[in-house]
């Protein structure tokens, strides 16, 4: 990976909040830290030992057994009031607090407990829910999204306990994995309990191991299902086969006009935000995401603006007669479920208009075509140069011994938009926990230890900044 422009230096945090912590405090919370950290990952593991899947299709009295075990661990942070919340159909969060000093901020830091499905467990070298040390890394199912991301809040706490210059509050989600549905409506109902001064979410990724990010873009989300019919039952594929093309076919042809020949996004009325100032190299793409010899990568530009600033656009999911039990008849209906990505600064229903417009316009043979909108959620952009994000620059320049990049991530966090719908006056700072090797959804999910470590201090070191100390 590389960076076409220098990051900024040390020096251009002196004009932000709170006073420079001395060398000697840095390093002596540097090894504060470290003592503590043995502690932070038998947490962690035990979070691990926990399939907290909030999907509902499986046990949720593991989402409360989740939700239970971190209001403990925070209470045995410091956190006296941590305790379980949930509105009306949510799932169990975990909400805990400490009163700030007066004049001082308060720092509200979120992580989420409940993860995705393991998918095929054949594709994982070690129990998904079983935590597993390979040389640096931590393997299991949550270790890096997002229950590292609790115990760096943890860790952080236990760090400065009794020493707290700030007032914190931790939000720890329990639905994040299944699009966070009850979300707003919990910011709502505990808005006072949940107001702050900067929000730290620690739920992405850093550029790579050995170089820190702060997340300054995100994309956001559009879906649809889009269904091709062509007839109102099925029929012989050798009686009437010719003259008519069954619907698998037709909506493959619908689906072949989303990208242009170049592999781009080809629906027009999308917006695309400007490149970013870091890139990817080929090599590194291809290896990190596992691209077979001979695929060749689609669009053209930057490879960070294909992933952070423009629009993408997937077929995540096929209704259509399988293979195993296909019949010799034309199928009269099938669909898909598209994901569109979206770049900052475009509003996800005008881009599901624009997409709707185009299935429409572009139905093969006449077929009718229905479209179905399922879920949306707004991109994110940081402003790059507030008090907020220097201080956090600062931190993470420290913690890691290199200066951060301001990255982008190609996916998705809608609450964030929901997070300034009901605190506009908030700095939000996303930090990361992940890596590229962290593989989050995917088989064999690791959080690499010391970046952890890493995470851990440079949160100690921004509540002590912010603290004025």
């Amino acid at each position: 990976m590389t960076s076409d422009v220098p990051p900024a230096t040390l020096a251009d945090s002196s004009t932000t909040s709170g006073r420079i912590p001395s060398a000697e405090r840095v390093a002596a919370l540097r090894a504060r830290v470290h003592d503590l950290f043995g502690a932070v990952q038998s947490d962690l593991e035990a979070l691990v030992r926990i399939p907290s899947v909030s999907n509902r299709e499986f046990d949720q009295a593991f989402v409360e057994q989740s939700a239970e075990t971190v209001a403990a661990l925070l209470r045995g942070a410091g956190l006296a009031d941590a305790t379980v919340l949930r509105v009306p159909g949510g799932a169990p969060a975990v909400v805990g607090h400490h009163p700030a000093p007066a004049g001082a901020p308060t720092v509200l830091l979120y992580a989420h407990h409940d993860v995705q499905p393991v998918g095929d467990v054949g594709e994982w070298q070690t129990a998904p829910f079983e935590p597993t040390v390979h040389g640096e890394r931590l393997f299991g199912r949550g270790a890096a999204d997002d229950k590292a991301g609790i115990v760096a809040h943890v860790g952080a706490l236990r760090a400065l306990s009794g020493e707290l210059g700030v007032g914190v509050t931790v939000f720890v989600e329990g639905e994040e994995e299944v699009g966070s549905p009850t979300f707003l409506e919990f910011l709502r109902t505990h808005e006072d309990a949940l107001a702050a001064d900067v929000i730290v979410v620690a739920d992405s990724s850093n550029w790579k191991v050995g170089v820190p990010g702060l997340t300054t873009s995100l994309r956001g989300l559009a879906s649809a299902v889009v269904e091709v019919s062509v007839l109102d039952h099925p029929v012989h594929s050798g009686m009437y086969g010719g003259p008519i093309l069954d619907a698998p076919t037709l909506l493959a042809r619908l689906i072949a006009t989303l990208h242009d020949d170049a592999g781009e996004v080809a629906v027009q009325g999308l917006v695309r935000a400007p490149d970013p100032a870091v890139d990817d190299d080929e090599a590194s793409l291809r290896a990190d995401a596992g691209v077979l010899d001979g695929v060749r990568l689609a669009g053209s530009g930057p490879l960070t603006a294909r992933m952070w600033t423009r629009p993408a656009l997937a077929v995540i999911g096929l209704d259509a007669p399988r293979v195993a039990t296909a019949s010799n008849t034309i199928a009269p209906r099938a669909s898909a479920l598209l994901s569109l990505r979206l770049a900052p600064g475009q509003d996800p229903d005008e881009a599901l208009s624009a997409l709707e417009r185009h299935v429409h316009e572009h139905a093969p043979f006449g077929a009718p075509v229905a479209f179905t909108r399922v879920d949306r959620g707004r991109p994110f952009q940081a402003p790059t140069d507030s008090d907020a994000m220097r201080t956090a620059r600062w931190a993470l320049a420290e913690a890691w011994g290199t200066e951060p990049a301001d990255i982008g991530i190609g996916g998705s966090i809608p609450f964030i938009a929901e997070l300034l719908e009901v605190f506009p006056n908030a700095a939000i700072l996303v930090t990361g926990v992940e890596d590229p090797d962290s593989r989050a959804h995917g088989p064999n999910e690791s959080v690499h230890l010391g970046e952890l470590e890493r995470a851990v201090l440079a949160e100690v070191l921004l509540l002590e900044r912010l603290a004025g100390r």
